[in-house]
């Protein structure tokens, strides 16, 4: 089944769950390997432009989740959730949203504050805005670093919370997303 019903995710929310899961973490792997990258490495500038590409793809792919899941039959939560966890649930995938969209807009801040528009992997230009604020690639760089960590943490806090459902409740919650 390609949609979601009101028991389950349909295959494009799957697809979509798993591939910005790979696409997060792959992310998160390259910026800290690029942190440790001085300006004699041969990946100095080719690993940011992969980075940088990489991440305006997920802003596509995450701008169709959201209206995916904002057009889309979202399944019921299961009846073994007790309603401190239904609402623990809510706010941390409202949070996921949150943290990811931050943490993409403070990508395309760091580049674009010297008035560099990104080349993406050379299929298309994104302009720059220009400089927003003063010292804005510091600025963003800090904020980019610091909420890829809470997205590290809290999806470290999404695969616990999984594994209890599979693993101590048995509820099948985790069966609705593979």
């Amino acid at each position: 089944m390609l949609k979601n019903n009101e028991h389950s995710y349909g295959l494009i929310a799957k697809i979509v769950h798993w591939l910005c899961a790979i696409i997060i973490i792959g992310l998160f792997a390259l910026g800290l390997w690029m942190l440790d990258l001085n300006y004699y490495d041969n990946w100095y500038t080719l690993a940011p432009h992969y980075h940088v590409s990489i991440g305006i793809l997920l802003a596509v792919i995450m701008v169709f989740r959201v209206l995916w899941r904002l057009f889309s039959v979202q399944p019921k939560p299961t009846s073994s959730l007790s309603k401190l966890e239904h609402i623990l649930a809510y706010w941390v995938h409202y949070t996921f949203y949150v943290i990811i969209f931050g943490i993409i807009v403070t990508g395309y801040l760091i580049p674009t504050g010297d008035n560099r528009s990104i080349d993406v992997f050379n299929w298309f230009t994104l302009p720059s805005l220009g400089a927003l604020f003063d010292q804005q690639a510091d600025i963003a760089g800090r904020f980019h670093l610091w909420m890829s960590y809470g997205l590290m943490g809290l999806i470290a806090l999404h695969a616990l919370a999984a594994l209890k459902h599979q693993f101590v409740d048995r509820d099948g919650t985790l069966k609705r997303m593979l």
